[in-house]
């Protein structure tokens, strides 16, 4: 499970590999660097669907560069963490909660042994569904979450009420396992850069393109009938408008404005009900924030900076913008007879 360099993308330093094993025995790729014996606590990087840490390496770099120790790992499924399948190209998953897994793996094993507090999140996409789920469930042990992208809904055809049907139907008919329509067995990273939703950036595109020609065992095809059914279950909790209010852990979101490949509208909309977050819309920005232009980068790299670490402060004034979003969701007779503070 080693991590692969390019002349393009070279290897951080000070990488330490592992494999670990989650409770069901996938084993998972975990990667782990410390900027020295003091640091301003951990950020765990998750990666969105087909994905791998070595696409990560230039933002590894950035955050051991403002002194913290950095966790990367690759989830089930994708990079050289175990397949689901025999077919290492399908991207595949049964049920999302699956992926909760690896991050009870992650923490058991890991984070709190190994890892300097307060803990953080980066997560991209999938990845972000996956952690907002866990943090809906009171799980997170992240004290601060940054999300790019997140997987709240999914933009394009699969929008449509039938589309949704025939691969909830596919599904239960057997099929889980064929690639979704429209999908096969070559990365996404191996197309064109013209015409591509993930980046404006040819040169962090053409980048990404050559770790997959270098070393095509990190990626995945398309992802299967079974992924794409198990991505529309979990974003169909995240569409509650409950879900986003009863999620306490403190969550800055940024998200493309000219992002095709999840629902940018639904995001703000998740946003706007987040008891203690917010959200950043970015101009010009599509799907891969983190792997954009630098203009956009380093807008991502000043609201990271302002939310994180964070104080008290800050937190409270989430905490308190969140309550306000709430309040103006009540129905009106719970807000004209709800009790009133007296100034005293």
């Amino acid at each position: 499970m080693e991590l692969i360099g390019t002349p393009d993308n070279p290897v951080p330093d000070g990488a330490l590999v592992s494999a670990v094993g989650a409770e069901d025995g996938v084993l998972l790729r975990i990667v782990r660097w410390s900027p020295g014996p003091s640091t301003n606590g951990t950020v765990c990087v998750f990666t969105g669907r087909g994905e791998f840490i070595e696409k990560y390496f230039e933002t590894i770099r950035e955050l051991v560069a403002r002194n913290f120790s950095v966790i990367a790992m690759d989830w089930r499924g994708q990079g050289l963490s175990a397949r689901e399948l025999p077919d290492p190209a399908k991207g595949h998953i049964d049920d999302f909660s699956m992926f909760e897994r690896d991050l009870d793996a992650l923490y058991k094993q890991v984070l709190q042994f190994l890892c300097p507090r307060p803990w953080f999140a980066l997560a991209h996409s999938m990845g972000g569904a996956v952690l907002l789920s866990q943090a809906r469930a009171g799980n997170s042990p992240f004290d601060r979450i940054v999300l790019t992208a997140p997987m709240i809904d999914i933009a394009g055809p699969l929008q449509r009420p039938l589309a949704r049907a025939i691969i909830e139907v596919a599904d239960i008919a057997g099929f889980g396992a064929a690639f979704a329509p429209g999908g096969g067995r070559a990365s996404g990273m191996s197309r064109p850069f013209e015409g591509n939703d993930l980046t404006s950036d040819p040169v962090r595109y053409a980048r990404n393109a050559a770790i997959v020609a270098a070393a095509p065992q990190l990626a995945v095809g398309g992802p299967t009938i079974g992924w794409v059914n198990a991505a529309l279950r979990i974003t169909r909790r995240l569409a509650d408008p409950e879900f986003p209010r009863r999620t306490t852990t403190p969550v800055l979101i940024l998200a493309g404005a000219e992002d095709h490949v999840v629902s940018t509208t639904a995001i703000e909309r998740f946003a706007n009900s987040l008891r203690a977050g917010r959200m950043i819309r970015l101009a010009g920005a599509r799907h891969e924030i983190l792997q954009e232009r630098d203009a956009i980068r380093e807008q991502f790299w000043a609201a990271f900076d302002a939310f994180i670490p964070g104080g008290r402060g800050e937190a409270a004034a989430l905490e308190r913008k969140g309550a306000e979003a709430s309040a103006r969701h009540r129905p009106w007779w719970r807000r004209i007879f709800a009790p009133r503070r007296i100034a005293v």
